[in-house]
């Protein structure tokens, strides 16, 4: 994609949603680090409705290390791989409190520290809480940089540093939530929704599709 196609293509998904933001629910970071975490392989839906309950007892690292991991699966219990969240959600409360004073940090080195907490969490938490610019590439990203043709790469990795290079500075705190979202409602994996998008004419795949 061109460097003009570029400007345009993140101008419209601006235009068109201007104050982009996670759907996962959530009141302060350590809320949102939760979230995140229970979110690998789950949808943000089923997140959502656990979370609801979960942080209406237990908001800070001291209420939920206090429920302890058996407790901590009563709320959880509807999610994929609750027994291993759970177990690295009592552990990363822990360190919380122990190395950051209950405090999640700011920076990429001290979130991956934290069991349970990858790159692509980490970018999520940097991103959405502290509003850095990163971008966390998960399956929706991943096909709507290499379909669209914004930033081919073979890994969520190699997506990423493509689009951190990519994309606009003026767009790049926001991107990660406007391709998110792009990916879960419009450019969706089996049947993209071309005919509703507003950047067709942009992408690469969408420029094909015409031409058939």
């Amino acid at each position: 994609m061109k460097t003009a196609d570029r400007q345009e293509f993140f101008r419209r998904l601006r235009d068109n949603n201007p104050a982009p933001t996670t759907e996962l629910e959530y009141g302060s970071p350590f809320e949102l680090l939760v979230a995140v975490i229970l979110s690998a392989q789950a949808t943000d839906v089923g997140v959502n409705r656990a979370t609801r309950a979960l942080f209406r007892d237990a908001r800070t690292p001291e209420a939920m290390l206090a429920l302890g991991e058996p407790g901590l699966k009563g709320y959880i219990r509807t999610i994929g791989l609750f027994n291993t969240k759970a177990r690295n959600i009592i552990k990363t409360c822990r360190l919380l409190l122990e190395r950051h004073g209950g405090r999640v940090p700011d920076n990429r080195r001290d979130l991956e520290a934290l069991p349970g907490v990858g790159r692509k969490t980490a970018n999520v938490v940097l991103n959405t809480a502290f509003g850095q610019p990163t971008i966390a590439v998960d399956t929706h990203i991943f096909r709507v940089s290499n379909r669209t043709g914004l930033a081919p790469g073979k890994t969520p990795l190699a997506v990423e540093q493509k689009l951190l290079r990519n994309v606009p500075a003026e767009f790049l705190k926001d991107a990660h939530h406007w391709l998110i979202l792009h990916g879960r409602y419009v450019c969706t994996a089996r049947r993209p929704r071309c005919e509703e998008c507003i950047v067709s004419d942009l992408c690469r795949y969408g420029r094909a599709r015409d031409r058939r």
